[in-house]
């Protein structure tokens, strides 16, 4: 049976090494992991300095993307996988850290701004618009000295509890916003507190 071509791209961002593995900052390559978990994606194929997979959400055909050149330079592995894939950013999902949510929230926006994030700077500039979609998992604030620190500490004891339903969370949230649009996705996720 001859593969679909995809419809979505999902891209968790994050820092690629063992050394990085359950940081704050790769919270997104997590949400990645779990779909291609839930739905048997393979992250087995390697171009433009990404891991990435292809499979289907339910009935969409998706790629699932890993960036593999550290968080700043992110958009250099996704823009030219989307142009390879024929896919239009608001057919991006960019799964990522928010420095400035409460630890385990969970946010869908269908664009915005970097907001301070270097990953989103990437896209953005790779891109060419902060028009695509974006599922932003809030990983706790500190003063802003201590950004780096934070971002890539690892979540200590009750973190790991509120992290590990925020990402199943944000895993549903991206499943429902591939297969039945971005609205009924962010009424997955999106919430008040």
């Amino acid at each position: 049976m001859p593969t679909l071509p995809p419809e979505w791209m999902v891209v968790g961002l994050g820092n690629p090494g063992p050394e990085y593995r359950g940081t704050r900052h790769n919270v997104g390559f997590h949400v990645v992991d779990e779909l291609a978990e839930r739905h048997r994606i393979k992250l087995d194929k390697a171009k433009h300095r990404a891991r990435f997979g292809i499979g289907s959400i339910g009935d969409t055909p998706v790629i699932l993307v890993k960036p593999m050149t550290f968080m700043n330079l992110s958009g250099q592995a996704v823009a030219p996988l989307a142009r390879e894939y024929g896919l239009k950013p608001d057919r991006i999902l960019v799964v990522a850290d928010d420095l400035d949510m409460q630890l385990g929230r969970v946010r869908l926006k269908p664009k915005g701004s970097a907001g301070g994030h270097n990953g989103h700077k990437s896209l953005i500039q790779s891109l060419g618009t902060e028009e695509y979609p974006r599922l932003k998992i809030g990983i706790g604030s500190v003063d802003r000295s201590h950004t780096i620190d934070h971002v890539l500490s690892t979540f200590k004891g009750d973190e790991r509890d509120v992290i590990a339903i925020a990402l199943d969370r944000a895993a549903d949230g991206v499943e429902k916003a591939v297969q039945d649009g971005l609205e009924p996705g962010m009424n997955v996720v999106n919430q008040t507190g």
